[in-house]
């Protein structure tokens, strides 16, 4: 089985634990780096309404998760989710941990298993929106998990792609790589524009509703 790039080509894949490992396309046409980041409304799993013209004058941080993808646990398993989401957080930026699986998917998330997760694995995001519909994904064409997405204070996408360089589900290639999220919010922090605004995101395909 293998996975496909938003044109709908074969892409390279491997199988792990039922995951799709998927590489895309560094270059999007919606969303783009420097323009306005698509709007959202989403509800979190406390029933709060989360919607992105609120977040003005915020950093906000998007993370598409899923919990059975091998990928996603390298970064949780590991800790390095957890620290990136909680340094971001001090220094006052939004971080919004998305769940687009489909209801019967892996990953799916209803509010009661998302807060038991977000425990479980001592996460520290500022909310997990439950994105079931997959509407939240689809407007930002996020395409796996890990997929990531930072948007300035003034509402313009200023990252996409790959939490860092190394496109390995093995923990131990974390020591060693670029974690480009935390480098495009320090470029931020400082005032700069990201340096590097795209990256190639790898992971599992999200488990979209057919």
């Amino acid at each position: 089985m293998f996975a496909t790039n938003w044109m709908g080509k074969p892409l390279a894949a491997i199988t792990v634990a039922a995951a799709i490992l998927a590489f895309a396309s560094p270059v999007s046409a919606n969303p783009e780096v420097g323009k306005p980041a698509p709007e959202f409304s989403g509800v979190d799993a406390n029933g709060k309404t989360w919607k992105l013209t609120d977040l003005r004058g915020k950093t906000v941080v998007l993370e598409w998760t899923n919990d059975g993808c091998p990928y996603v646990q390298k970064h949780y398993n590991s800790g390095n989710m957890q620290s990136l989401q909680q340094g971001a957080t001090s220094d006052g930026v939004v971080w919004l941990t998305v769940a687009s699986s489909a209801e019967g998917t892996q990953g799916y998330l209803n509010g009661e298993k998302a807060n038991a997760l977000t425990a479980s694995r001592k996460a520290a995001p500022t909310a997990i929106l439950l994105d079931a519909t997959g509407s939240i994904g689809k407007a930002y064409d996020a395409e796996v998990t890990p997929h990531m997405y930072v948007i300035d204070k003034t509402g313009a996408l200023a990252f996409m792609g790959g939490i860092d360089n190394n496109p390995s589900a093995d923990p131990s290639t974390i020591k060693g790589a670029k974690n480009h999220v935390r480098a495009a919010l320090d470029d931020l922090k400082a005032g700069k524009s990201v340096a590097q605004a795209i990256t190639r995101p790898y992971g599992c395909s999200i488990k979209y509703k057919s």
